[in-house]
């Protein structure tokens, strides 16, 4: 989502409401080809399934009643109801997604929340849960209409998972060249998507024109009673209809509030309305359609250029989900999350455009695992929605904690706001647990194994700094220690780079030990991540005089950014602090981890902390620092 919206995020920096009336209707025609993509791509598969589901096999009047009342009512509630009208005024500066409300939440408590931050952590991983499916299911729901097409036949069926392989492969090798060149074309080619999926609904609802009773919720109502615990079920192939609808919020800061709520409001909701309407009058009228609804509905004319636009839909909206990733990847990374990732940059004029290639590998590899193990899309319905309705759930917990002390509600008020939107969500979780037998388990387990390396990683960074902080000597001490025994000066200027300004670098106290010197001037440089998505270059530099020998310099990154040290020690000469950058030298503590049984985290758990802490990416080139002005020296820490 970051890459396919990378002219609506630099406009973007320039302030927190960037979004002006000329470029209104631009950003709404992108967001409907990045926010929507997803949510665009389900009625190829949520009726069928929802049918599919009903003790009746959808033959019945009253199942293709409720069922389309319900896809309707979710769609009112869910979307627009938690998310357009409420979720949206719940931003971080412009910003919002899980981690962007987590960090809100944390900022507006009386102190740092373990519960928000696991909150948080678990939303990330459902996320990711959610990524690995949603390209699967929605390129091989859009070529299984090969089956039907005019010439082809069902001989193809051996064909539909390479060809769906084929398709994802390509759209995986492409991301290291950026999508912003494609991105242009995302949101017409996906508003014309719409159009389509609107107007075949409008050729079919005439079919059977009682179909519009199902904006009555009393159909929705007696059709789960009538089919009891299957009812049940149901609702978890209902929910298909909805996933996609975290995105209107995790795009925000791309496209804004206005933009995203008017091209839901006026354009997606009343297409989406219009096709499942069609698609139930024509299994009214055409009872044998239930089997394959949409493709049922396209008229043998039109069927292979709405085949190629389906697919080309399906994989816009996958692209929408990987660059997702992406985005999220940089937020846990930068919030502290995940040790440090080569995050590159596509474009040298567009800030949104990103490429992670560790992310993008692991997505490849687990879309491909799902194609081959579930091979149609009946199956990866199958697992498909347990990610989404847990990552929803999260959002919904989070917002109570801004309703209670970011707006100031009483407890009562934000209980029952959060609780009306907390009980949908979790009728909507009981019904989807229901399919863990069938391939749900498959994104809990991915989330729980993520869950696990980001409590890893921040647990085992706690440690490590606690333990380097006890065998450190405070600054101020150091620099009283010199001023009585004055090393050897060496002239220019030294960086030690360290994540607690208070406490001598380990790279300063190698450097006094081994080498015996120190530099004429010294800057004690910390790194820190603000709870908000940007910051301003006039609020990126703090610089604390110590003494004659040592400053201190703080730089502070939003959530969002990627930091470029240089970059930023250029602003520092606006603040008195010149120096010479390729005169100075950047030194670095490289930390060699030893297990320990005895201290810290279990054994296994110290083992995955090594491992990641072995992967994570160099600093040097993390913080975009000239390789040749840096000087690691290395110490020994059991964790």
């Amino acid at each position: 989502m970051a890459d396919t919206a990378g002219a609506a995020q630099e406009a973007a920096e320039e302030s927190h409401s960037p979004h002006k009336k000329d470029n209104f209707y631009a950003l709404a025609l992108g967001a409907i080809g990045v926010v929507f993509g997803d949510i665009g791509t389900s009625p190829l598969y949520a009726m069928k399934e929802a049918l599919h589901h009903s003790r009746s096999g959808g033959a019945t009047e009253l199942a293709v009643l409720g069922v389309v009342s319900l896809v309707i009512w979710a769609l009112l509630l869910i979307v627009t109801l938690k998310y357009v009208v409420f979720l949206m005024r719940a931003d971080n500066k412009g910003e919002g997604g899980t981690l962007a409300l987590m960090a809100l939440a944390q900022r507006h408590l009386p102190q740092r929340s373990t519960a928000v931050f696991l909150l948080g952590v678990i939303g990330a991983a459902l996320f990711y849960g959610d990524g690995v499916i949603t390209p699967a299911i929605s390129v091989l729901s859009a070529v299984e209409g090969l089956k039907d097409a005019p010439g082809i036949g069902h001989g193809i069926e051996p064909y539909l998972v390479p060809i769906s392989a084929t398709v994802l492969v390509g759209l995986f090798m492409v991301q290291a060249r950026g999508t912003h060149r494609m991105a242009a074309l995302f949101g017409p080619i996906t508003a014309i998507w719409f159009l389509v999926l609107g107007a075949l609904g409008v050729y079919h609802i005439a079919d059977d024109l009682s179909i519009l009773r199902a904006f009555n919720p009393y159909y929705g109502v007696r059709f789960l009673l009538s089919d009891g615990m299957v009812g049940f079920v149901i609702l978890g192939s209902v929910f298909l209809a909805v996933t996609g609808a975290e995105a209107l919020y995790a795009d925000m800061g791309h496209f804004g509030k206005g933009p995203i709520r008017a091209a839901w409001l006026w354009f997606v909701v009343p297409c989406l309305f219009l096709n499942y309407l069609g698609q139930g009058a024509n299994v009214l009228a055409h009872p044998l359609a239930r089997h394959n609804p949409f493709w049922e509905m396209v008229p043998e004319i039109a069927y292979w250029p709405v085949l190629v636009l389906a697919t080309i839909a399906t994989v816009i909206a996958s692209q929408a989900v990987i660059t997702g990733a992406f985005s999220m990847t940089q937020q846990a990374v930068q919030l502290g999350l995940l040790p440090r990732i080569d995050i590159r940059r596509t474009s040298e004029t567009q800030s949104g455009q990103i490429f992670v290639p560790q992310v993008n590998t692991f997505l490849m590899i687990g879309v491909l695992i799902l194609l081959f193990t579930f091979r149609n899309s009946s199956a990866l319905a199958a697992a498909y929605g347990i990610a989404v309705t847990g990552a929803m759930f999260v959002d919904t917990l989070l917002f109570f904690v801004i309703i209670r002390h970011m707006w100031k509600r009483p407890v009562w008020q934000a209980a029952l706001a959060a609780g009306a939107f907390g009980f949908l969500d979790l009728v909507f979780i009981g019904s989807n647990l229901l399919k863990i037998p069938d391939g749900a388990w498959l994104p809990l387990v991915l989330g729980s194994v993520l869950v696990v390396i980001m409590w890893t990683w921040t647990r085992g960074a706690e440690i490590l700094s606690e333990k380097t902080r006890r065998d450190s000597v405070p600054l101020i001490e150091l620099s009283e220690i010199l001023k009585a025994r004055a090393p050897h000066r060496a002239p220019g200027t030294a960086i030690f780079l360290t994540s607690d300004p208070d406490m001598a670098p380990v790279a300063l106290m190698h450097n006094l030990k081994h080498n015996k010197v120190l530099h004429e001037k010294n800057i004690v440089l910390t790194v820190l991540t603000a709870e908000t998505p940007r910051v301003k270059d006039d609020d990126r530099i703090r610089i604390e005089p110590v003494n004659d020998d040592f400053k201190r310099v703080f730089i502070t990154y939003g959530f969002m950014e990627s930091p470029n040290l240089p970059k930023a020690l250029g602003l520092c000469r606006k603040l008195g602090l010149k120096f010479d950058i390729m005169a100075t030298s950047f030194f670095l503590g490289r930390r060699s981890i030893v297990p320990s049984a005895q201290s810290g985290m279990p054994l296994w758990q110290d083992k995955v902390f090594i491992f990641l802490m072995k992967n994570a990416a160099n600093p040097t080139d993390f913080y975009k620092i000239p390789p040749g002005r840096v000087v690691e020296l290395g110490t020994q820490v059991t964790v």
